[in-house]
């Protein structure tokens, strides 16, 4: 019979195992999406970001070993939480180039010649884009029609885009009414534009009307993703999202802090299912079209995610804390949070062959084993 992962005995990798295990599987996954971009150049603009993280890992890992014309990678950054750690090593690899750039000023003048470009530029954790509202909204308004116009201008001069994904995100959809859990892509939100997340949620949805008018009047292949509550390496230890922030607790070696009554549920997509399937968007979208990327179950409380997160550490990592409710210092922490999100992930199964395998209980234990190495230097 079966046994979940995480009730059994298991190795405790190091980190770097854990990355390379999960950089074979996104491989493994997004194989025929990486052999058609092999031999092109790839633009990921917010690349140090956590999605950059395997983003950018992966395709250098795919270079190395699969026997294929590599894929040239360019990363555009800020870099305004800091140059993280993962990319020191890749610095020598003759096939990345890193570049400090901002994307809510102009663009460059010497544009990389590029076939793809990932926006993946924008703060996504509630703490930091509420602290920074109009940063968030200029990196998904003004910084994506730049790159939008760069687009057009290039295809008129006939070297069109091979592919131009946007990160929207499942905020899009605000607090869906209960006919509307799961919610699929044509679920239109119930979403506020003035609330405390308004500057995120937003920007995201006008993000995606932009990406949907240039590939109508434009002709450019512009695809969207909607990530549901990705989480795994790469997250840093200080980002403030629930699982982070869970794990912080842990390994701080006091009771991990509720800061809710913790009935809002939510589905948590591993991130090596999630960059799989942001290829497959990439790639085989259909252009001007939206997808759902994330998992549909289970679909969880955040108490019991708090309880689950507990006993894979008491069981793995000696850890003998337990859950409390405790209150935010941030009046404004809840407003505005969505009671449920849970996705309908039929239109990407069908149509780009995604399908997610990572269960919850071994994602958040592979989450916590790269935590143990990553708690100081990637809380930066």
């Amino acid at each position: 019979m079966n046994k979940d992962p995480s009730a059994m005995t298991r190795p405790l990798l190091s980190a770097l195992e854990i990355v390379t295990g999960d950089l074979d599987q996104i491989c493994d996954h997004a194989a025929t999406e990486l052999r058609m971009m092999s031999g092109s150049k790839l633009l990921v603009v917010g690349g140090g970001g956590f999605l950059g993280h395997y983003l950018v890992q992966s395709v250098l890992h795919w270079n190395r070993t699969r026997t294929v014309d590599p894929i040239s990678l360019v990363v555009w950054d800020n870099w305004s939480r800091g140059v993280p750690n993962w990319l020191d090593p890749l610095r020598s690899d003759p096939n990345l180039q890193l570049t400090t750039v901002d994307i809510t000023e102009p663009l460059p003048s010497d544009m990389p010649d590029v076939d793809w470009i990932i926006h993946a530029a924008s703060i996504a954790s509630p703490v930091f884009y509420r602290q920074f509202p109009i940063a968030t909204m200029d990196a998904n308004v003004s910084g994506l029609r730049s790159l939008l116009e760069h687009s057009r201008v290039r295809s008129q001069s006939g070297i069109p885009l091979r592919g131009f994904l946007f990160y929207s995100t499942s905020e899009i959809y605000g607090d869906p009414t209960p006919e509307n859990i799961p919610t699929p892509e044509t679920y239109r939100g119930n979403v506020s534009c003035t609330g405390p997340r308004a500057c995120y949620d937003e920007s995201k949805r006008y993000g995606e009307t932009l990406c949907s008018a240039f590939s109508q009047v434009h002709d450019l292949h512009v695809t969207v993703a909607r990530p549901f509550n990705n989480y795994g390496p790469g997250l840093k230890i200080s980002d403030r999202r629930v699982i982070s922030d869970f794990a912080r607790d842990i390994y701080a070696g006091r009771d991990i802090a509720m800061l809710s009554t913790g009935s809002p549920t939510r589905t948590f997509c591993y991130i090596t299912d999630a960059i799989a399937g942001y290829f497959k968007v990439l790639v085989r979208g259909r252009s001007g079209e939206a997808y759902n990327i994330g998992t549909e179950a289970p679909e969880i409380s955040i108490a019991e995610l708090a309880e689950r997160m507990v006993a894979v550490a008491r069981r793995h990592l000696d850890y003998t804390g337990r859950v409390i409710r405790a209150d935010s210092d941030d009046p404004a922490y809840l407003t505005d949070n969505p009671n449920r999100r849970r996705p309908v992930i039929a239109k990407a199964r069908h149509e780009l062959g995604y399908e997610p395998v990572v269960s919850l209980d071994d994602g958040l234990f592979r989450s916590l084993l790269w935590y143990r190495e990553n708690q100081i230097a990637e809380d930066r």
